[in-house]
């Protein structure tokens, strides 16, 4: 991770440490950097979609300003999702995208993603020349002037032809089953009901209705209480729930029970296996996968990998080893085969697909997978590098670890921007998760490393 950009792009609280001469900042080093790529005369082309924050519209103005200052041409996708921006970058030529939104963040916040032509989010070295860029480290960049200043263009129809992408992505009609839809009062409502209407269900959407400060407020896939209660109010055969971009979705199945992204890799990959498309029989997952995903993939032969948490970590692993399907808890799932990018929506589609197959309930696909007892605690430390190397407190892992054998795992992990060390045991028992962590966290604290637990 960068100064600036971390694993999903430059975030902070609007105007504060996020701002929009920031923003323009960016904008023109991209205009100016994939300019200097272009040959005999051609524009640079740069997309740009935004969620439902009110600083969005701010950022997309600001960004677009910067595109355009260098000599570049800024397409507006408006509000759309982060899938839709990376669709759009690779199929119709552009030389890279931009997505502004901080995903599940408060609406305060706000974020600036980049993804390359390829619709993959950028490399380290290109997010060390931007940073260099915005730290004054590397010379101005050149303005155009006259005729070469570049122009600002309505590219809503780039988004309706994602719509049509994952309408045409369905291999079975809708008809005949209730959907309930979460959009977060964020990026999903310009895109989810379209979708799900086009093929047939009967669709009944919440938080629909963005406003600039409701998005992710008490709804989306990050508080799905709201979701549950209206799929068994409304008796929906299933709901989803996405976040405020888009490109997670959480389901919750006909009896308000909700499904995550682990239980999701697992009812899609077992369908996916039976269809021969699941490449190598493997399902690429974070460390924080539940031990049960694990347990439940045994037994029915498909193999895993584990990465780092974070999707461009899950993505890059699919990528290079040719993997079908990879995902994390939080509802980040990658079909590399239609998306580079995990998409709420093309998930929720690829479970009604399985639904519709299989002729069952989503209750009925997840059934055997049990999902194992999981207690995390953040401890905030002096220092994260010195804790997780401490003799005594490795010593404590290995005995808690030993202990667990075959039946759970624990787990420590800093995190990425905050002074905190997290502390996860996953067990057949709940009792047995916080005994665990207790346990290490004692030992953290009696070698003085602990500032607080949380």
């Amino acid at each position: 991770m960068g100064k600036y950009f971390g694993t999903d792009g430059y975030r902070g609280e609007a105007n504060v440490n996020l701002t929009a001469d920031s923003a323009f900042r960016v904008g023109k080093f991209l205009g100016w950097y994939y300019g200097q790529q272009k040959k005999n005369g051609e524009h640079c082309r740069i997309v740009i979609g935004k969620d439902t924050r009110r600083s969005s519209y701010m950022f997309e103005y600001a960004i677009a300003a910067g595109i355009t200052a260098t000599g570049a041409d800024a397409y507006l996708l408006h509000v759309t999702t982060t899938p839709s921006v990376a669709y759009v970058a690779r199929s119709e030529d552009f030389d890279c995208g931009v997505m502004i939104s901080a995903s599940h963040n408060p609406y305060y916040d706000n974020g600036i993603k980049v993804i390359n032509g390829n619709g993959e989010k950028l490399g380290d070295d290109v997010i060390r020349k931007i940073e260099d860029y915005l730290d004054g480290v590397t010379p101005e960049v050149p303005l155009a002037t006259r005729a070469d200043i570049g122009r600002t263009i309505d590219f809503a129809a780039g988004r309706n032809r994602y719509i049509g992408y994952l309408i045409s992505l369905a291999t079975r009609s809708f008809k005949g089953k209730k959907v309930a839809l979460d959009c977060s009062n964020g990026s999903a409502s310009s895109v989810a009901k379209s979708v799900f209407d086009a093929l047939g269900a009967e669709t009944h959407v919440i938080h629909n209705e963005p406003n600039g400060t409701n998005i992710n407020d008490k709804c989306g896939s990050t508080h799905i209480e709201s979701l549950q209660k209206f799929v068994v109010e409304q008796g929906c055969d299933v709901g989803f729930a996405y976040d405020g971009d888009a490109d997670r979705c959480l389901a919750v199945d006909e009896d308000g029970r909700v499904v995550n992204g682990d239980q999701i890799m697992y009812v899609c990959g077992c369908y996916m296996k039976e269809q021969g498309q699941l490449q190598d029989n493997t399902i690429v997952t974070t460390v924080m996968s539940n031990f049960g995903l694990y347990k439940a993939l045994d037994e029915v032969g498909i193999r895993y990998e584990k990465t780092k948490v974070g999707d461009r970590f899950v993505y890059e692993n699919m990528s290079q080893n040719g993997f079908s399907l990879g995902g994390e808890q939080s509802g980040h799932i990658i079909f590399l085969r239609h998306a580079t990018t995990g998409d709420g929506i093309l998930t929720s589609i690829k479970v009604m697909e399985t639904m519709l197959a299989k002729k069952q309930s989503l209750k009925q696909l997840a059934a055997p997978f049990v999902v194992f007892p999981q207690v995390l605690k953040n401890v905030r430390v002096l220092d994260k590098e010195s804790t997780q190397n401490n003799p005594a407190v490795q010593k404590a892992v290995q005995e808690v670890t030993e202990a667990l054998g075959n039946d759970g795992r624990i787990l420590l992990r800093a995190s990425g921007t905050e002074p905190l060390v997290r502390v996860m045991v996953e067990a057949d028992t709940q009792e047995k998760c916080e005994r665990y962590v207790d346990q290490v966290i004692a030992v953290m604290n009696k070698e003085g490393l602990v500032l607080t637990v949380q």
